[in-house]
């Protein structure tokens, strides 16, 4: 039992603070009665707010309320409650400071030496669809915040807990303790509960930015750690994977990994791509990916046509790449894949003869998404600078044919159509300079991340390793500022092109393709990715 009586503040020296009274206010109720009683038997006075003081008394337990302990009612619908000199008083008295404690006897102030809060639930609410904004406000909890921040700045002498994920260890330490908590641990407790209000004022900064303007004047996000991987880019480096809270979806959410080794900072990265490419298309789809490119992409009947025309693109280049699928992966295709090396394997779903093939080879990490909600389009893409950031819009232009404009005198054909329509979808995949030569719904050749484009267009012929190209199309993220790209596509054999267009030489560029006989289309738009 404490030793210190409420109602007669004493001298404590920080770390020697016995629990004697807690505070207990919370939303999510997870556990909050195993807690409390927990508390109880440890000879803790409770007290508490509105519903939480009800759960407890329902469950038996001894509860003071909070209009009881300030004296002072709780008013207009629970939103005054805490809001209290009496128990702010008592959470941030400094008990080793003699003018601090001649106060408190004063005014009769009565210790409170932990709180248990969390907060009303803002951000689920928010993700409601059709949430009135009166809705909103009255989920913007003030006293919750204050009474956790106050408790964690007066850590030395008070303990604040708002995870109900704690609540066990902070009661296996009361007991083993008789009582008290050490300040590392109140420490520890202290920060959790600082980063928590953070989250949650993030949060509603956010809901007020987003009614305002695309790039508010300030930028606030939080992120919380998903996992610690094997390695950053280099082994060397150390790294982790954090996902932004709030965020309605992220890389791995709904992502179960059914065998092989941890990821690494490396194969996120090729596996955002991955997932974004087949992402783009509604038939089959397969992206295998290297270095953060694509070294081959197709669209077929089926999954398995749909890897052997990717596999095809660069066979030698495919050898240990993420792999992403957007349909099931069945025995035949595993069969196939179990032929080659393959990092990561990531696709919505496996079946059982296929899992049981896959899993034969020790390393592959075998990825099952399951998710299903689309991110919000309208989401910036971030990109961390020296200091800063950098944000934008996310680049979700899907640019069909009725976009596209024929600049030649030839039109292109339905097959060319259909191709150059997909060259372009996977170009703006591929790291800047870009160009796509594309074949039967799949890439044959790509030059990827060139300084000039003229020599981007040479590595995606010579990526190609095929004697000729003929009836196969090209696509340029960007325009060609000089004829000299295109002519070497088409002294290689390609028939149609597709490019933003925009060069002060395009009456040259598609001089240059009428002279061929070959079709050129502008779409007015680049796609840039550095």
């Amino acid at each position: 039992m404490p030793d210190v009586t409420p109602t007669q503040p004493t001298s404590t020296a920080p770390g020697e603070v016995r629990v004697a009274r807690a505070l207990l206010s919370v939303s999510d109720k997870r556990g909050i009665v195993e807690f409390a009683r927990g508390l109880a038997d440890l000879g803790v006075e409770l007290v508490s707010t509105g519903g939480t003081a009800a759960a407890l008394s329902e469950a038996g337990l001894t509860v003071r309320a909070i209009d009881d302990f300030t004296g002072f009612p709780e008013m207009m619908d629970g939103r005054v409650k805490t809001l209290h000199p009496r128990l702010y008083a008592g959470l941030l008295a400094v008990r080793d400071n003699a003018e601090h404690l001649e106060a408190a006897a004063e005014h009769g102030i009565e210790w409170v030496d932990l709180v248990c809060v969390n907060l009303y639930p803002f951000e689920a609410t928010v993700a409601r669809r059709g949430v009135a904004d009166a809705e909103v406000i009255e989920n913007i909890d003030i006293g919750g915040p204050t009474m956790i921040r106050a408790a964690a700045k007066n850590h030395a002498f008070a303990a604040v807990v708002t995870d109900p994920a704690s609540y066990d260890a902070v009661l296996d330490e009361l007991r083993d303790t008789g009582g008290t908590l050490s300040l590392p641990t109140r420490e520890a407790l202290a920060g959790a509960a600082f980063a928590r209000t953070a989250r949650y004022d993030t949060a509603i900064s956010r809901w007020f930015a987003a009614r305002q303007e695309a790039f508010p004047p300030q930028y606030q996000r939080t992120y919380e750690k998903v996992a610690d991987l094997s390695y950053g880019e280099n082994p060397h480096q150390r790294a982790a994977y954090y996902a932004e809270t709030g965020a309605r979806s992220h890389l791995l959410s709904r992502v179960t990994q059914h065998h092989g080794k941890q990821l690494s900072f490396n194969n996120l990265l090729d596996l955002e791509s991955a997932r974004s490419m087949v992402g783009d298309f509604e038939g089959p789809a397969c992206a295998i990916v290297k270095h953060n490119n694509p070294c081959g992409v197709a669209v077929a009947g089926d999954p398995i046509a749909a890897y052997e025309g990717a596999f095809a693109s660069d066979p030698m280049s495919a050898f240990g790449g993420v792999l992403a699928f957007n349909r099931e992966i069945d025995e035949p295709l595993a069969q196939r894949l179990h032929q080659q090396f393959v990092e990561v394997l990531f696709a919505p779903g496996y079946t059982e003869a296929a899992l049981a093939v896959l899993t034969q080879k020790q390393n592959i990490r075998i990825l099952e998404d399951e998710e299903r909600r689309v991110a919000k389009s309208t989401e910036p893409v971030v990109r961390q600078v020296r200091g800063g950031l950098l944000l934008q819009d996310p680049d979700l232009a899907r640019d069909g044919r009725e976009e596209m404009r024929v600049a030649t005198k030839r039109a292109p054909t339905e097959a060319e159509w259909e191709d150059l329509v997909f060259a372009w979808r996977v170009a703006k995949h591929v790291k800047s300079n870009a160009i796509v030569l594309v074949e039967g719904k799949a890439t044959v050749g790509i030059g990827a991340g060139q300084m000039s484009r003229v020599d981007s267009v040479r590595l995606s012929i010579e990526k190609s390793q095929r004697d000729s190209l003929a009836g196969a199309v090209l696509a340029s993220d960007a325009f060609f500022p000089f004829a000299d790209g295109p002519a070497l596509a088409i002294e290689a054999g390609i028939t149609a092109v597709v490019q933003p267009g925009g060069s002060v030489r395009d009456d040259e560029v598609i001089a240059a393709a009428d002279a061929a006989g070959i079709a050129m289309v502008m779409t007015g738009r680049r796609h840039f990715r550095h």
